[in-house]
């Protein structure tokens, strides 16, 4: 059988988030995020102990160590830093992520630390969120602290995790705390707004002379006509790509936006009844910050086929694992359909490798000024089956290998991706499915908060190990 090789130093990872695995949501002075009483009003799921990282971490350590991980994605929770988001910082939360950090290292992990990963501190969430400029001014300051505090521990780090998740979850599909739905104008605002966050912040760590790469994490979709010869589903791919994808490549790798760009937008915006705020001194200082990029995450798990829609916004999200109830049809944008013979998730996530590899190139080519990505989250959410301690999860091998082999594919036509992380490490709380959805190398128990190592974590250690893809 071929094997394939990864490039030299290529980092085997696996992805977490703050609120997601570390429990102790509102101990140890960590501040509420809007999440904390969304959640406790739904009554459905909570996210405190989750994976309970924040006392599990040296066993989720030695795991990587055990079986070859070698990079971990870990977000600081604003929140236990700046319980306000603003204000004195807490010494608790301070020295949790000095520990944190220092057994990474003990145990030959690299770290690759986001800021903010949905967690906005909810006294800051309840004045408008980015929406509100002053909550850009108190990210940078968040992001200068961290910055300074860790700088002889993080080598990498990345300022927000998805900013179109946030957008999209919040203002167009309503599934996120405060969420609206069909707002097209509040999404973008809200993107751009993100985006001159991250500008500000990684200026501000350039000019501080650290020596460290920064960069941000963006939630990318391949989007297809459903009829490769029908105009209308062509205008729809478009209108779905510039919503997630071009507007904020184009804010990640120019720091403005193109006219083609543009043209979609203000259709959109025009067609929900609003307007940006996008100043002149905003372009500016984003585009010193595209010219400073080290790199750029991509957090990739489907792809999309679009029809023309002409009706009215439908809109119904698949939290329950329930095959076959999503739906996505927005006024002026599009209709989100399966195409037959592609494989969907039970939560009806297209399965389609195609899409990254696609994806990869097309960021080489429309914007040649990126210097290296790293697929930092990538993975199937999948009903594991736990068996007298074997969890034998192929599908969830055959999704990996598959989208590996399109970073290899990717990596022979030119692109540079210097990693993989596998969304997620173990398993742990989701946003908006609870715990049966789970991701993980490593099945967790949230009983008794023991770890077992799945079928595909014994797969990937030989990957890790060898370099080479079978």
């Amino acid at each position: 059988m071929a094997c394939m090789a990864f490039p030299e130093g290529f980092v085997y990872g696996g992805a977490t988030a703050a609120y997601q695995c570390e429990g102790e949501t509102l101990t140890h002075g960590k501040g509420k995020v809007a999440w904390d009483d969304f959640l406790a009003k739904q009554g459905r799921f909570s996210a405190d102990p989750a994976s309970d990282f924040y006392h599990q971490y040296p066993v989720d350590l030695d795991l990587c160590e055990r079986f070859g991980i070698n990079g971990i994605r870990i977000s600081i929770a604003w929140s236990r830093i700046f319980p306000a988001g603003v204000g004195e910082p807490n010494p608790e939360g301070v020295a949790f992520y000095h520990r944190l950090f220092a057994a990474c290292h003990e145990h030959g992990v690299e770290p690759f630390v986001t800021l903010h990963h949905f967690d906005t501190p909810a006294a800051l969430f309840d004045q408008g969120d980015f929406l509100n400029r002053a909550t850009i001014d108190a990210f940078v300051d968040y992001a200068r602290f961290c910055f300074a505090e860790y700088a002889d521990e993080v080598t990498y780090w990345f300022t927000f995790n998805e900013i179109w998740a946030v957008a999209t979850n919040t203002y167009i599909e309503g599934t996120f705390p405060g969420g609206q739905q069909a707002n097209l104008t509040l999404a973008f605002q809200c993107m751009h707004n993100m985006m001159l966050a991250h500008a500000k912040a990684v200026v501000a760590y350039k000019e501080a002379g650290y020596t460290g790469k920064i960069g941000v994490v963006q939630s990318l979709e391949g989007k297809y006509p459903f009829d490769e010869n029908d105009a209308g589903d062509i205008q729809a791919a478009k209108n779905e790509d510039v919503l997630q994808n071009q507007f904020i490549l184009d804010a990640t790798f120019r720091g403005d936006y193109a006219a083609d760009t543009m043209e979609v937008v203000d259709r959109l915006v025009a067609i929900a009844g609003g307007s940006l705020d996008i100043r002149d001194d905003d372009l500016a200082i984003m585009r010193q910050a595209a010219r400073l990029n080290d790199n750029l995450g991509i957090n990739y798990y489907q792809s999309r086929f679009l029809k023309a829609y002409d009706g009215e916004n439908d809109l119904h999200h698949n939290g329950t694992g329930e095959k076959g109830t999503d739906r996505f049809r927005l006024k002026g944008v599009g209709e989100r359909v399966n195409k037959p013979g592609i494989p969907t998730t039970d939560w009806d996530w297209i399965i389609y490798p195609e899409g990254l590899f696609d994806l990869l190139v097309r960021i080489r080519l429309q914007y040649p000024n990126y210097k290296q990505i790293f697929i930092t989250e990538n993975g199937m959410g999948y009903k594991d089956e736990f068996k007298d301690g074997y969890i034998d999860d192929g599908p969830r091998i055959d999704y990996v290998r598959e989208h590996l082999m399109a970073v290899l594919r990717a990596v022979e036509a030119g692109v540079n991706v210097g990693g993989y992380f596998l969304w997620s490490l173990m398993d742990m709380f989701s946003w908006t499915n609870g715990y049966n959805k789970r991701y993980g190398f490593f099945y967790v128990d949230f009983e008794t908060q023991r770890r077992y190592p799945k079928a595909s974590a014994y797969w990937f250690k030989r990957i890790a190990e060898t370099g080479r893809l079978e």
